[in-house]
């Protein structure tokens, strides 16, 4: 049995494809309607599964196939292949859209069934067996329980500089196993140990949702990270893109708290955790750290000009075209780049605009790792780099 599926994001499209081929269906992808009536026609399919927020920006208004009237192109695809095609094959709807009219238009226009992001693999195998029928050959080899595709795709940026010994791999694969919505990117800042050779390993067997972005030279935390974000930003599936510690100083719970937020709100472009102590909150540092951490947010907060408590959390989510705006230049320090996104984000938007696209979020946990790179002498230095900043974007 054939099935087509049509998502303009391509961690969905492959984590559907592979859990659909396990399960013995031959499997036809399309990324955008267009593209999807063609494959239609030649293979003729027994199902088809399509998102509804495919973006209509990059098609042509009206193609040779039909014109797009609907709210979204998903629906389009629906409509043509009812109304113009009269075809009677089932299809289900998968869509993060939570608008009841368009799921009320979705079954109007002929769907036999409709499944809202977040995705259970789980429940999307049990309702293409109800439409369809078990494939004859099943291939199927691990379970998909617990396994979601979340209703936004997110990339997440994670420097390493020798973290050989550091890096919770088995973490890492675990997420991504659990979460397909994500891609975490590593990027190997020109490391002196065998890192570059422990992140292959970490992307065998999961290159669809793992990638590593190697620097042959070192570059510092500020480069490595502008790097990545803009690696993942050329790529058009991600709605968000953030970065966060190697040593997950922040778990990946309070990250996608900062996602739930910045998807929540129409007015926020960056959300950034923030390490403040609060009743029902795991924040540990050590002791001298937390003086000379408060010293420095005293400073920062004074050049920038905002109430930030905390601009150094190692964890942050941002929209795209932040991005492809703050991140196109290097930044002048290898340390406090995360005040000069800030500062970048003034300069573009203007004072008041900016402190509105800005979020801080208490993070649930945050603990100090062993190891960390920045050194006492370091934390001394930051405080005529806090100087530099002040005087470079004033």
């Amino acid at each position: 049995m054939k099935i087509l599926v049509v998502d303009d994001q391509q961690l969905v499209l492959l984590s559907l494809e592979k859990c659909l081929k396990d399960l013995g269906y031959e499997v036809t992808c399309a990324d955008n309607a267009v593209t999807a009536i063609k494959k239609f026609r030649q293979i003729n399919p027994d199902l088809v599964i399509a998102d509804i927020n495919m973006p209509v920006d990059n098609l042509e208004k009206t193609s040779h196939e039909f014109t797009f009237t609907e709210k979204a192109q998903g629906l389009d695809l629906l409509k043509y292949l009812r109304e113009t095609k009269k075809v009677q094959t089932p299809i289900l709807i998968l869509s993060g859209n939570q608008d009841e009219e368009i799921i009320e238009r979705g079954f109007e226009l002929g769907a036999n069934d409709y499944m809202k992001k977040p995705l259970s693999l789980k429940e999307i195998e049990i309702r293409v067996k109800r439409l369809i029928g078990p494939a004859k050959a099943a291939v199927k080899t691990e379970t998909t329980k617990g396994q979601m595709i979340q209703n936004t795709c997110v990339g997440i940026v994670i420097p390493c500089y020798n973290e050989e010994e550091r890096l919770l791999s088995e973490e890492f694969k675990s997420f991504v196993h659990k979460n397909l919505g994500y891609h975490l990117c590593f990027v190997n800042d020109g490391s002196k140990d065998n890192t570059l050779e422990v992140l292959k390993k970490l992307q065998e067997g999961n290159e669809s949702h793992i990638s590593v972005y190697n620097c042959e030279k070192n570059g510092g935390k500020a480069e490595a990270v502008r790097l990545g974000m803009l690696h993942l930003a050329s790529q058009k599936q991600f709605d968000y893109i953030g970065f966060l510690d190697a040593d997950l100083s922040t778990d990946f719970e309070d990250f996608q708290d900062l996602v739930n937020t910045i998807k929540n709100n129409e007015n926020y472009k960056v959300v950034s955790g923030s390490r403040m102590a609060r009743m029902g909150a795991n924040i540990t540092k050590d002791g001298a750290r937390k003086i000379i951490s408060k010293a420095v947010n005293l400073y920062i907060r004074k050049t920038l000009g905002m109430a930030f408590n905390d601009t150094q959390c190692g964890a942050k989510v941002m929209t795209k075209d932040v991005v492809l705006e703050t991140f196109d230049k290097k930044f002048i320090t290898r340390w406090l780049f995360d005040v000069e996104i800030f500062m970048r984000m003034k300069k573009l938007y203007g004072d008041k605009e900016a402190q509105k696209m800005l979020c801080e979020k208490p993070l649930n946990r945050w603990v100090h790792a062993d190891g960390s790179k920045l050194s006492f002498k370091d934390s001394f230095k930051i405080i005529g780099q806090i100087g530099q900043i002040g005087l470079h974007y004033r």
